[in-house]
C-alpha cells in the first residue's frame, strides 16, 4: 500500500506539472499581445458612438439589403445585427434604366447594418479577434473585414477575417494586381467540413494575426490561410503598400448580392450575433 501511495502521489505530481507546461503552451502566444481596443457590447442600446460610424443605403456587391444604423443594436452583452424584411421607397431611385445599379432599384425590399471604424479608429498590425454567432440562412452573408485607409479599392488592400456565403466560410485577401484583375489570395471551407451539425448553432472564435511578413486567419485556432505579405508588394507600380499601412475594421451583415444566394420564406429575420471584438499589438 505504501508503494501504490508513493505511486498516486508521484502521478499527482507529474500531471500537475504537465498542465503547468500545458497552460504555459496556451498562453505563451497571447503574452506577447498587449489589449489596445476592445468593444464588449455591454450596454444595452445603440453601439458605442466612439467606436463606430455606418454606411448607409445600397453599397456594393449589388445586395438586396439597405444598409442603415436601425439594425444594430446592443442587448444582453451582445452586438447584434439583424436582416429585416422591409417595403419603402428608395429615395436615391432615378430610373430602372439608369446605370448605376442603386438607383435602378424603385423600393427598399431587405435592411441590414454595416458598422465601421473608419475614421475613428485604425490599426497596424496585430491580433484582431471576433467571437460571433453568424447567420447561415438562405442569402446571407455576414462579414468581418478590414481595408486600408489610404487608397481606393482594391489598392488600398481588403482582409476577409470571416466571410459567409453558401454554406462555406471564407478567408481572403484582395489587392491590386500588375494584371487587369484584382489579385485574390482566397481559402474556403464548407460547413460540412466541420463534421458538426450544430456548428452554425454556435459561437466561434475568428482571429487574425497580422504583421510585416504575413497574414494568418484562423477559426477556433485552426489555421484557415496564410497570405504572405511580400507578395502583396509586387506590383511596381503600386504606391500604396495594402498591408503595411493601418486598416479600419468592418462588420456587417450582407444579403443576397453577387455571392449571397437566393432568399427564401425562412431567411427573415436573421441576427448575427456577435459577443466582442478586441485588437491586440506585440509588446515593445
Amino acid at each position: 500500500m505504501r508503494f501504490i501511495g508513493k505511486f498516486l502521489a508521484l502521478g499527482i505530481v507529474l500531471m500537475l506539472l504537465f498542465s503547468f507546461v500545458n497552460y504555459k503552451q496556451r498562453t505563451s502566444s497571447s503574452e506577447d499581445y498587449k489589449l489596445v481596443w476592445a468593444d464588449e457590447f455591454n450596454k444595452n442600446g445603440p453601439p458605442n458612438e466612439k467606436n463606430w460610424n455606418y454606411e448607409t443605403g445600397f453599397v456594393r456587391n449589388q445586395e438586396d439589403q439597405w444598409y442603415q444604423k436601425e439594425n444594430a443594436y446592443c442587448k444582453d452583452g451582445f452586438l447584434i445585427i439583424e436582416a429585416r424584411k422591409e417595403n419603402r421607397v428608395n429615395p436615391n431611385f432615378i430610373s430602372k434604366n439608369h446605370r448605376d445599379w442603386k438607383k435602378q432599384r424603385d423600393s427598399i425590399k431587405v435592411t441590414s447594418s454595416c458598422l465601421i471604424t473608419q475614421g475613428k479608429h485604425s490599426w497596424q498590425y496585430g491580433r484582431f479577434e471576433m467571437r460571433a454567432k453568424i447567420p447561415v440562412k438562405n442569402g446571407m452573408w455576414p462579414a468581418f473585414w478590414t481595408l486600408g485607409i489610404e487608397g481606393n479599392w482594391p489598392a488600398n488592400g481588403e482582409i476577409d477575417i470571416m466571410e459567409y456565403y453558401t454554406g462555406k466560410i471564407l478567408a481572403n485577401a484582395a489587392w491590386k494586381s500588375d494584371k487587369q484583375n484584382v489579385a485574390w489570395d482566397s481559402e474556403i471551407k464548407k460547413l460540412t467540413d466541420f463534421k458538426d451539425n450544430s456548428w452554425a448553432d454556435k459561437f466561434h472564435i475568428w482571429r487574425m494575426d497580422w504583421d510585416a511578413d504575413a497574414i494568418k486567419l484562423y477559426v477556433d485556432n485552426q489555421l484557415l490561410n496564410e497570405i504572405s505579405v511580400k507578395d502583396a508588394n509586387q506590383n511596381a507600380d503600386q504606391k500604396i503598400l495594402p498591408f503595411q499601412q493601418p486598416h479600419y475594421l468592418l462588420v456587417n451583415l450582407a444579403v443576397g448580392g453577387i455571392n449571397g444566394g437566393k432568399l427564401t420564406p425562412d431567411s427573415f429575420p436573421s441576427k448575427y450575433i456577435i459577443d466582442y471584438i478586441r485588437i491586440y499589438q506585440k509588446k515593445n
